[in-house]
């Protein structure tokens, strides 16, 4: 018997990410949707992640939290999607999957928040700066179609909606390079019903 897949979210926050990746997985869902302050503060939920926060999912008895592991992990228990490189190959996968969770991340958010460390305090963030960070985005992304190789992977699900988001919003420097990817990668119709699927949602009060 298929183990039952749930995925916890709102509409309006990293969910997104998460929900292209299992339209791309292709394997049958149920989507639970969460309020902010009420009932991803519930004890039921507090039980699947203690953090309170979305995305999540719960695969069988299995619990997953955090955008690039749950991604991670369905690539994984649904190889037939093929979003993961076989084990011998996965050294760039896993470089640029866990690069735009921490490093790229960081550094995009603290920008947008009106951080930046002085000079002297940079050694102790695990991204350095912006600017150094963004360079090695695009270094990565201009290497080769997919940041991975040749595949498309789960690895341009979480990189790529980082950029996507960046370029959105207005939070990432808008490199021809960057337009290009986000352009290659979004063109996809796992994405496209992602967003429609979210974007109803929103409307509904979702």
């Amino acid at each position: 018997m298929t183990e039952e897949l749930v995925f916890y979210t709102n509409p309006r926050s990293r969910g997104r990410i998460v929900r292209w990746m299992l339209e791309e997985v292709g394997a049958p869902y149920r989507t639970e949707y969460l309020d902010y302050g009420t009932s991803m503060k519930a004890p039921d939920y507090l039980a699947v992640n203690p953090m309170g926060k979305v995305p999540a999912i719960r695969h069988g008895e299995r619990i997953v939290t955090e955008v690039a592991a749950i991604c991670a992990y369905l690539a994984d228990a649904f190889p037939q999607s093929g979003l993961a490189p076989g084990l011998a190959d996965r050294a760039d996968y896993y470089r640029w999957l866990f690069f735009a969770a921490g490093p790229l991340e960081s550094a995009i958010v603290n920008r947008s928040l009106g951080f930046d460390a002085p000079p002297e305090s940079e050694p102790r963030l695990g991204y350095g700066n912006y600017e150094i960070t963004i360079d090695a985005m695009e270094w990565a992304v201009s290497q080769n179609e997919y940041i991975a190789g040749t595949a498309f992977t789960a690895a341009d699900i979480v990189a790529g909606s980082q950029i996507g988001f960046g370029l959105q919003f207005g939070t990432m420097d808008k490199r021809p390079a960057f337009e290009a990817y986000w352009s290659r990668i979004s063109d996809r119709e796992a994405y496209r019903r992602g967003n429609e699927i979210d974007n109803a949602a929103m409307e509904a009060g979702g």
